[in-house]
């Protein structure tokens, strides 16, 4: 079986750990509010597709050093240079750039995002594509686009936000691009828990470590159908979890936590 060691990667631009099944990425130029630049779009795209493929991953911590956790597109490595563009290479970019989410959401390992500080632009888009998101009280979130001259809908924030928070809170920060404080998102449902600045890296790695000793098949399972059954009717998504529940039958976890249970223990799940 083809399968790649991830603990063995060397990303270039951002820092890559992994530790007992949890890979942390760490975005690392904490004296900029850790920008992305053509470069780091183009490695956290292509290791989130490599994912797939890796066995001693089953869960990814994201974050940013330095007090923030990312200020969106470099203004002077990204910004300037895309005003020098012509319309393929804009094109060619804008999919770079979605490429990016679209590998998050097709990994199979779940994605918790731990936020300090600023989020903006792209910076926000991360979290928002994540599966899970903490946060400290100095968090702020801003999709802010259109204070930039550009668009609300950015790296598929017209269809993932309005999931999350609904259609007009989304509506409101898209078209305003101002910050949803910390406060607001916990509230709105965007953010699962506050936390304190120094637990916040914690906090994130305890719940990563928690569902990477769970049934790793199956929770990749429950992220493609939560990804997938967006598009989908009530029938079509009852058909699709009947049949992934009927595969996760099959699985030596649920054999593992029937004869835990039947011996009163707790189960062991070796996500196979």
């Amino acid at each position: 079986m083809y399968k790649l060691k991830a603990a063995e990667w060397r990303p270039q631009h951002f820092k890559w750990t992994v530790k007992d099944r949890v890979a942390t990425v760490a975005l690392n130029r904490p004296e900029r509010k850790n920008p992305l630049t053509f470069e780091s779009y183009a490695e956290l795209r292509d290791t989130f597709h490599k994912l797939q493929y890796a066995d001693d991953v089953r869960v990814v911590v994201f974050t940013g050093e330095g007090g923030n956790f990312c200020s969106g597109g470099d203004v002077h490595e990204i910004i300037g240079p895309l005003l020098k563009m012509e319309m393929d290479e804009l094109l060619y970019f804008t999919r770079m750039t979605g490429n990016l989410v679209k590998e998050m959401r097709n990994c199979p390992q779940p994605i918790i995002a731990a936020v300090d500080g600023v989020s903006a632009g792209a910076g926000a888009i991360i979290p928002m594509a994540s599966d899970l998101r903490y946060a400290t009280p100095e968090a702020k979130t801003a999709f802010l686009f259109v204070r930039v001259g550009l668009a609300g809908c950015d790296m598929a924030a017209c269809a993932i936000l309005p999931r999350i928070i609904g259609q007009g809170r989304a509506s409101e920060l898209l078209y305003t691009g101002r910050s949803m404080s910390a406060e607001e998102g916990l509230a709105w449902g965007y953010f699962n828990e506050i936390v304190p600045k120094d637990r916040l890296l914690a906090r994130a790695q305890e719940m990563a470590l928690s569902l990477a000793n769970g049934p790793a098949f199956a929770h990749g399972m429950t992220k493609k159908c939560l990804h997938q059954e967006w598009s989908m009717t009530i029938e079509q998504a009852l058909e699709t979890e009947a049949e992934a529940q009927a595969i996760c039958m099959q699985t030596k976890d649920y054999q593992r936590a029937y004869d835990a249970f039947v011996k009163k223990e707790k189960p062991k799940f070796e996500g196979n």
